[in-house]
């Protein structure tokens, strides 16, 4: 395992210790909103400052893309390494008890995700991507699944929760995806929705005005499992725009008819 995703590995296990602890009591969580819908607890915070804390010692010169702090200083400055952070991918499911979420940590260097971990502690399943080296869960090498028929495929998906203006759009792609597909799950984290298409165990996965720290590392294991990620307009520009498909090559195509039309 390469330097630089060793010390992500540490991170994200330094957080997710925070994240088990506080779940055992999750009546003592303090809770806010950040809008409507959208929530952060104190839990979120201190797993991203120590997640933070563990990156900066090892490389205080390297930038931060953070949830809840925001953008360092460094990465402001267009450092040649930014660390893309989300403490925890799935609050809403957290603070109900849901167990269904994940720490995800991605490093960008000159503009590329070469590194990636998400960390479903829950479940203890570690997944971690280096550019050109593969994808892999606890260790072991991970492949998209080999289903080539949407109508036989299971795809993963994201509501709109906060910003509600995009809701009938939405609900006329999930009629079409429902149609198409052998069913839609909506778990409520795409860091692990996009870990669960690089597994195989979904076999695409689509929303819209997703945030960089949701997808940044999910993209990178999708990429290096086999599988393919665009925007809705079959164009890389899925950063920019926050809308995003993934899947494996022949249930892509097919999703991408579907979707396109939605960009």
């Amino acid at each position: 395992m390469q330097p630089m995703l060793n010390t992500a590995v540490k991170a994200a296990r330094r957080a997710a210790t925070i994240i088990n602890r506080a779940s055992f009591d999750l009546d003592q969580v303090r809770v806010s909103r950040k809008g409507p819908n959208d929530f952060v607890s104190e839990v979120d915070q201190a797993a991203e400052q120590a997640i933070i804390e563990v990156l900066q010692q090892a490389y205080p010169d390297h930038g931060f893309i953070a949830e809840e702090s925001g953008i360092s200083k460094a990465a402001e400055s267009d450092a040649e390494n930014v660390w893309i952070i989300d403490p925890l991918d799935g609050t809403t499911n957290f603070i109900h008890g849901f167990p269904q979420y994940a720490v995800s940590i991605a490093l960008r260097q000159r503009g590329q995700i070469t590194q990636a971990v998400i960390y479903d502690p829950t479940r203890n399943e570690l997944f971690t991507a280096s550019k050109g080296d593969g994808a892999f869960m606890n260790n072991k090498r991970i492949r998209v699944a080999k289903r080539d028929k949407l109508a036989e495929a299971l795809i993963g998906t994201g509501f709109p929760y906060s910003d509600l203006s995009g809701l009938d759009e939405y609900v006329k792609m999930f009629k079409l995806m429902t149609e198409k597909s052998a069913g839609l799950r909506r778990p409520g984290s795409a860091a692990l929705d996009l870990a669960y298409v690089a597994a195989g165990r979904l076999d695409g996965f689509f929303e819209k005005k997703l945030k960089p720290w949701d997808m940044a590392a999910g993209v990178l294991l999708v990429s290096e499992a086999g599988g393919i990620v665009t925007g809705f307009s079959g164009e890389g520009d899925y950063f920019d725009t926050g809308n995003v498909i993934a899947a494996s090559p022949k249930v892509f195509a097919q999703m991408l008819a579907v979707l396109s039309p939605f960009a």
